[in-house]
């Protein structure tokens, strides 16, 4: 049976990262730090919101030739981590139990630093050097098709010779095609070392960023055949809407550059020549996908120009056709108002055919004045 309590509590919780994520973009790009105000380096206090009742451990151990997969119920059960020369890695769903993340960190001596980054979440990525390990933060990026907007997570990559441990914020991500792979025998990934599965997890992050690329691309290319065709001020919303998640985007993005070009250059030994080969991919991908991103930043600033030029232009020809209209009125009202004088001494009010010729005439002189309109290219 389901406990009313925690489905309760995984209301509230869902309710919770709702809000979060239709905050505005400056509270979505700026975390707020309050929690860690006046604390001291190295003080681990989480600083996003709770996303899972409970953090869920995930451990695999591999090599050329074995293969275990389990899911520890708590920290004790997630080492020893396997003998050279297996590879472990450890996956951690959920950052708020800092006193779980502190159990990790004893146990895989991790500085204290690093276990700060982890849960201050909202981190830029970027990549640091400890003694034994390179620790890794990248900004996992999902398509929201219901609200139309990027989702982040912050994920972790903590880098030792022969283990690797991820942190991530929630459960669901994208490294299932990595586990799979894993899982079959004769793999590239069990032939390789700690390095190179990390860089396969980074890679499948990045890979994600296309998906959303595609999906903003689509949208910003619907939305300009609207802007052309039918402005309206919601149009205008949904440009702004489309600016502030590229600006997410983009922070996720532009210190990939940096990142990959610092792997690449990496002397810890950590990571072999073979997979630096790969980075080096990993890098022009990162390159492509930064150069995307201005690409439609640049086609949403046009879109705001275009827009703004097509509400004037149809403004404009509004106001071309009122000016006509009222151009047309000018010599009639004057007519009726020589007419309309009270004058008792008005021949022309006692003529049989006054009153079809008065037609007549301002007949003519409108059917005039819209072929001079015309014949000037102004209709």
């Amino acid at each position: 049976m389901h406990n009313p309590v925690d489905a309760t509590a995984r209301a509230a919780n869902a309710a919770a990262i709702h809000l979060l994520r239709q905050l505005p973009v400056t509270r979505r790009l700026l975390r707020s730090r309050k929690a860690k105000r006046g604390a001291s380096p190295g003080t681990v206090v989480h600083t996003g919101p709770r996303r899972m009742e409970q953090v869920r451990f995930s451990l695999i151990r591999f090599d050329r030739d074995t293969f275990e997969e389990r899911a520890p119920a708590d920290v004790p059960g997630c080492f020893p981590f396997a003998e050279p020369p297996g590879i472990t890695w450890l996956n951690v769903d959920g950052l708020h139990d800092v006193e779980a993340l502190g159990g990790i960190a004893e146990r895989a001596g991790l500085h204290p630093l690093l276990v700060e980054d982890v849960v201050s979440v909202g981190q830029r990525p970027k990549v640091e050097r400890y003694p034994d390990h390179l620790f890794v933060v990248l900004r996992s990026l999902q398509w929201n098709e219901e609200r139309g907007e990027v989702v982040e997570e912050q994920v972790s990559f903590v880098l030792a010779k022969h283990w690797l441990i991820t942190f991530q914020e929630e459960s669901g991500d994208s490294f299932d095609a990595v586990r799979a792979r894993i899982r079959a025998a004769g793999s590239s990934v069990r032939a390789q070392g700690a390095d190179y599965l990390a860089y396969r997890l980074m890679d499948a992050t990045i890979d994600e960023y296309f998906l959303v690329l595609e999906k903003l691309a689509d949208r910003i290319e619907g939305l300009e055949n609207r802007v052309i065709d039918a402005p309206t001020p919601r149009t205008m919303h949904e440009i702004h809407h489309l600016r502030r998640e590229l600006l997410v985007m983009r922070k996720a993005v532009w210190p990939l550059r940096e990142l990959f070009g610092t792997l690449v250059r990496d002397e810890s030994g950590l990571i072999t020549d073979h997979t630096k080969l790969f980075l080096r991919d990993a890098h022009d991908h990162a390159i492509q996908i930064i150069d995307t991103v201005e690409t439609l930043r640049d086609l949403v600033a046009g879109m705001i120009e275009l827009y703004l030029s097509t509400v004037s232009n149809r403004m404009n020809e509004i106001m071309k056709v009122l000016t006509i209209i009222a151009t047309l009125f000018i010599p009639l009202t004057f007519i009726v108002g020589v007419y309309g004088m009270n004058f008792d001494n008005m021949p022309e009010l006692h003529w049989r055919w006054s009153y079809p010729l008065l037609w007549a005439v301002m007949l003519a002189i409108a059917g005039g004045m819209l072929l001079w309109f015309r014949r000037k290219h102004w209709l």
